[in-house]
């Protein structure tokens, strides 16, 4: 969306033209002034962005806009981006995510913006063209820190091309010295790999990362690559390789003296040792992760944004007020806590300050001409600002707005309105004779006398009178203002990263001999042939070795807790009786799925109309981009419910995607229809959120919404279930009390149910009563694995939500040691951005001194206390009042784990994390983060570890990306969310075979249960049948034993997780086509293709080949190879095989063919014919 066709309006205004003769007659003057700011343009707040935009356009070289706070930067950039005609060039220098003295690394994406912009306007300096139209905007945190000056950056960037003679160990240097970071796969800006004769490189700032493919000491060829496939697309002749860091490992080793020189003596043991080892690695020239903590030892001179402006450069200051007292509490904050470290042994005496001061910048300032967008001090203010007008608000009503908006038509005013709203304000202004369409964008002035509509998303409006211009947005027409962000990019994942890692030690299940633990890859040579093979250890020590090329048999073991489970024995019956039980189990939960189904499909129940133009009009005013996800599901409900049958599907999605919204366009849907909805929560807590929520959402329709829980008094209880049972309340929200005998509906037609697995057995049976009855819509937050997803797909409804919200960030998660002067840092950092903070310690019996202890660290915050031992009224009250602001940090027990959505909670302390299991972890953080700022989550923990406890913290950790519910590290949670769907009987038959290979049995079960009853009209008795039939057989292909030496080399992929990835991959190729694709993919990622290599490709097309023609076994004898089939061969067929293979021969189960010149060829013309429905 662009409105970048206004700016003509305003750029024609003569005050405009004298603000920018004023401004230019300032900068070539370039004299230093007295004042800070030189000229103050008095602009409204609103109008700052329009401003911008028209000044972007007229001004020769770059704009930086200075604000006090990083939240007012990303503002000011978003709206930018809306009034822009180059929104490209509009460019955030963020601030840092770590206060002064912090010790944990910047966010990765923090470096890579701020280095990318900062080479960009060192390669600007060489060529001052392409620095017009720039605008940067920094909040003065982003200016304070002490940066690399342009010169290391100059130094440090390197521009390559194709033909350019350079050695790879030269290039792989440089990359180190530039701070990138050497990785497996490339997946991310600011890593680089090395294959062979290939570099994989991501660029800072880069939107791909290119492949350098070299010959000899030449670059033969450089292409771009998606990170997502791994595969290389356009060839480019030339690529510029800027640093990917402001901290450049290279410059370590001249800081080495002024780092030795800190006196260590007074810190503690643990700091003194970290700093030791740290500095020697700093003056070796390595790059280490907190490399940022030690910039300002790294260069002689240290340099800030404004070094790297050029000539001619604009400086606006958005704020003058906010910047100065941002400067001075920054300083204060950062010489508190500096004090408190340096008490604490946590910082060395002398170490050396890490920003510069508000004196330091404020002077530098006064060296340039700066202006002020809004007021400055003594200055003559520009007439500018005098031109616009506030745009009229109306607070919600929108029938006024859409008069004044006929009225500024009738004027011959130029009206603009820019909303998600556009269809439905479309369909309101016909009433009042206007008729237009909406649009996306506003590329040319609209005439005088009509009215525009511009679908997307605008802070505030604005009047421009002398232009005949009014601006409307949602917020002053429908009284609500969504703060848009703009999308991140998604992180790309190379395809093998979907397979877990195994790493030794782990247990496993093959789908032939059960569960082993596995000792790595192994390479072998037999009769002069080598191999790879997985190792498993048995029972008794007994080993099994695994041609890599089956490797799709075995799967990581994933039990229903942290016990370990029995190894089986080789070759014993007690893996057949197991797998025999669950294969069973797995039939009569398919079984009854199916019945289920069948017989819902059978019911008679409601079926709801289609949509109103309400419906419409209220999923319109969803102040949100819906995901997919969310628009899949309303989609797949809203069917349902137009179905006669009952509803009865069950919503998954991770906590803070989207849920909720769903279940109120349902529940909405159902109101329209005349019919009432019961939303039954677990919680009071919960009920009071969902109650605000519908209010909220639907207080622009007469729809009734109450709701019972215990902060209503009896008689209040009372006068609402009468009301209920007379039709008087459309949509009931409450506990289990609307469950009650004396809680009767007049006509209820949707039941809404959040978390059913936390009710007890006679809410339960209630409930299951109720679904025979009237539609339903389960909502749970527990984290459904996608295979078990795909099997059960087709006999449940289910609908699965896994896709973020727009802009949402993953928490940043680090695992560290309990630290008085951590947990003031991270409560500070939140306090200074707005923020509040969750401090978990889960045993109430000492939860008072806690408390005392809090407040003795952090005085500055409001510590607030909530418990599970408290009275529900009085929990509530704390939750409530904790979420409207009241305390800046929640001192609690686990009770947040189903507690309020409070977007503004973005940091979660977790006190002895060590003692919680991974699910709840992961339910726990999942409390921050909801809102659009990146979250954090430490996870403390008193030494000494156990090895479950670390193995549990390292996998919260590295699960950090959004969704990781759904990833195979959430172990636990995926047994449970297992056990919520299938039933808790299940449990004791996923840890028996492991997860992996019950979904797969479950799955098998289904398909055939489903082909077999797709073959009668009866399919309920048809499942039946088939329930007690034979052990299922799983199709796992032939057994292939091929005289060819087939591999990966170690010298190939010298990474062993990636290498066993691959193999997984590869193993899972059912189709040429795909044994094709990876083929190439394997020669574009690694280079020209082994022999071993093309040999384990060759046995995979002998696979596919080999499956299809149902062999049960393909292996070598002597001089030949043995073809076995299940069954006799017709005699046609065996002429044919003979016919046109030489050294063939075909009789009964076996076709035999001689170990020859071209026997490889040969054999895959066999297969072809067997497999070839024409010649059997």
């Amino acid at each position: 969306m662009s409105l970048f066709g206004l700016l003509p309006l305003l750029r024609d205004q003569a005050e405009y033209k004298e603000m920018l003769a004023n401004l230019r007659q300032m900068v070539a003057s370039a004299q230093p002034t007295e004042s800070l700011p030189a000229m103050a343009l008095e602009l409204p707040q609103s109008v700052r962005p329009f401003a911008l935009a028209a000044l972007q356009q007229d001004w020769a070289g770059p704009i930086l806009v200075l604000t006090g706070r990083p939240e007012r930067s990303r503002d000011i950039v978003e709206q930018l981006h809306v009034w822009s005609a180059q929104p490209a060039s509009a460019r955030l220098f963020p601030a840092p995510d770590a206060l002064f003295y912090d010790r944990p690394g910047w966010d990765p994406q923090v470096v890579q913006s701020r280095t990318s912009l900062l080479s960009a306007l060192t390669a600007m300096r060489e060529d001052p063209s392409r620095a017009a139209g720039l605008v940067i905007v920094s909040s003065l945190w982003a200016l304070m820190p002490k940066s690399a000056p342009p010169s290391a950056l100059r130094r440090a960037m390197r521009r390559i091309a194709t033909g350019q003679i350079i050695t790879q160990y030269d290039l792989l240097a440089q990359l180190v010295n530039a701070a990138y970071e050497a990785v497996v796969v490339v997946e991310e800006p600011g890593t680089f790999s090395h294959r062979g004769s290939i570099v994989d490189v991501f660029p800072t700032g880069a939107e791909l990362p290119i492949r350098i493919d070299f010959f000899g000491d030449e670059i033969d060829s450089i292409r771009l690559f998606d990170p997502g496939t791994q595969r290389s697309g356009e060839r480019i002749d030339e690529g510029l390789l800027p640093p990917a860091s402001e901290a450049l490992p290279e410059w370590g080793k001249a800081s080495a003296a002024a780092l030795a020189r800190l006196d260590l003596s007074a810190c503690n043991p643990r700091t003194r040792q970290r700093m030791a080892e740290e500095i020697e690695q700093i003056g070796r020239g390595v790059g280490i992760s907190a490399l940022e903590y030690y910039l300002p030892y790294l260069y002689p001179r240290p340099a800030t944004l404004l070094d790297y402006l050029p000539k001619g450069t604009l400086i606006l200051i958005d704020d003058m007020a906010a910047l100065e007292s941002t400067g001075i509490a920054l300083a204060n904050q950062a010489l508190s806590l500096r004090a408190d470290m340096v008490r604490d042994g946590d910082l060395p005496e002398g170490f050396a300050v890490p920003y510069f001061s508000w004196a330091d910048l404020s002077a530098r300032l006064r060296l340039r001409p700066t202006v002020a967008l809004g007021y400055g001090m003594d200055e003559k203010p520009s007439r500018l600002g005098q031109i616009f007008a506030p745009a009229p608000a109306f607070g919600g009503q929108v029938q006024d707005a859409l008069g004044e908006v006929h009225a500024l038509h009738q004027q011959g005013q130029r009206v603009v309105l820019v909303s998600r709203q556009s269809e439905r304000l479309a369909d309101l202004l016909q009433a009042h004779q206007i008729s237009l369409a909406p649009q996306d964008s506003l590329p040319e002035p609209p005439a005088p006398q009509t009215v525009t509509l511009v679908n997307g998303v605008l802070a505030e409006g604005c009047a421009l009178p002398s232009a005949a211009l009014t601006v409307l947005t949602d917020s002053e027409i429908f009284g609500w203002v969504r703060q848009r962000r703009h999308a991140l990019k998604p992180r790309q994942s190379a395809p093998e990263s979907l397979f877990a890692d195994l790493k030794t030690g782990d247990y496993v299940v093959h789908i032939e001999y059960g569960i082993g633990r596995y000792h790595g890859m192994v390479r072998k040579s037999l009769a002069g042939l080598e191999r790879e093979y997985m190792e498993i250890e048995y029972d008794s020590g007994d080993r099994l070795f695994v041609p890599v090329h089956h490797s799709d048999r075995v799967s990581r073991y994933l039990g229903a807790d942290d016990r370990e489970p029995f190894l089986h024995r080789l070759g014993g019956s007690e893996w057949a009786a197991v797998r025999t039980r669950a294969e069973k189990a797995v039939r009569d939960i398919a079984k009854e799925l199916l019945e289920l189904y069948a017989l819902r499909e059978l019911a008679q129940g409601h079926a709801f109309p289609q949509d109103t133009v309400w419906q419409h009009e209220m999923e319109a005013a969803f102040p949100y981009v819906e995901t997919d996800d969310q628009l899949r599901a309303v989609e797949h409900i809203k069917t349902d419910m137009e179905l006669p049958r009952p509803m009865d599907r069950l919503l998954v999605g991770d906590v803070g995607y989207g849920k909720t919204e769903v279940a109120i366009r349902a529940a909405f849907k159902a109101v329209m229809d005349g019919k009432q909805v019961a939303i039954l929560v677990p919680t009071t807590i919960l009920a009071q959120q969902h109650y605000y929520t519908f209010r909220r959402r639907l207080r622009a329709y007469p729809v009734v919404i109450e709701m019972l829980s215990r902060f209503k008094s009896d008689a209040e209880q009372s006068e609402i279930i009468e009301r209920v049972c007379a039709g008087q309340v459309d949509i009931l929200i409450g506990t289990h009390r609307i469950l009650s005998r004396d809680v009767s509906f007049k006509d209820l037609g949707l039941l809404v149910i959040d978390e059913e697995q936390r009710f007890g057995v006679t809410h339960k049976e209630r409930l299951k009563r109720m679904r025979q009855e009237v539609d339903v819509l389960t909502m749970t937050a527990t984290p459904i694995p996608r295979t078990l997803y795909m099997s059960l797909s087709g006999i449940r409804d289910m609908s699965v939500i896994d896709t973020p919200p727009e802009n949402r960030v993953a928490v940043r998660t680090l695992v560290t040691q309990f630290d008085e002067s951590l947990i003031r840092k991270a409560i500070l950092r939140e306090m200074d951005r707005g923020g509040q903070v969750y401090f978990v310690h889960n045993r109430v019996r000492d939860i008072e001194l806690v408390a005392e202890d809090m407040r003795r660290i952090v005085p500055e915050a409001r510590v607030v206390i909530g418990h599970g031992q408290m009275h529900e009224d009085a929990l509530a009250q704390v939750m409530l009042g904790f979420a409207q602001g009241e305390g800046d940090v929640l001192l609690c027990t686990t009770i947040i784990e189903n507690g309020l959505d409070i977007p503004n909670v973005n940091t979660i302390i977790i006190d002895r994390a060590d003692a919680f299991g991974l699910s709840q972890l992961y339910q726990l953080r999942g409390r921050v983060g909801r809102g659009i700022d990146r979250a954090y989550a430490y996870l403390l923990f008193k030494p000494p570890l156990t090895d479950i406890a670390r193995q549990r913290l390292e996998t919260i950790q590295e699960a950090s990306e959004l969704g990781a519910g759904y990833r195979v590290a959430m172990r636990d949670m995926e047994i449970r969310g297992a056990g919520e769907l299938l039933g808790a009987e299940q449990h004791g038959h996923i840890a028996a075979v492991g997860f992996d290979l019950y979904t797969r049995l479950l799955r098998h079960a289904i398909e055939e249960l489903q082909h077999s009853a797709g073959e009668q009209d009866d399919s309920v008795r048809r499942a039946q049948d088939l329930a007690a039939g034979e052990a299922l057989a799983l199709d796992l292909g032939p057994s292939i034993d091929l005289p060819l030496s087939a591999h990966l080399p170690h010298e190939y992929i010298p990474d062993d997780p990636l290498r066993l990835r691959l193999y997984r991959r590869l193993a899972r190729a059912h189709t040429q086509e795909e044994v094709e694709a990876l083929a190439s993919e394997l020669e574009d990622r690694f280079g020209p293709l082994p022999e071993p290599v093309s040999n384990l490709l060759y046995i995979l097309k002998v696979r596919v080949l080999a499956t299809a023609a149902s062999l049960t076994a393909l292996r070598a004898e002597g001089q030949e190879i043995v073809l076995q089939v299940p069954e006799t061969l017709p005699r046609a067929l065996c002429d044919t095989i003979a016919s046109r293979c030489a050294g063939c021969q075909a009789r009964g189960t076996h076709v035999r063919l001689k170990l020859g010149p071209g026997w490889q060829q040969d054999l895959l013309l066999v297969l072809g014919l067997l497999a070839s429905p024409h010649t059997r």
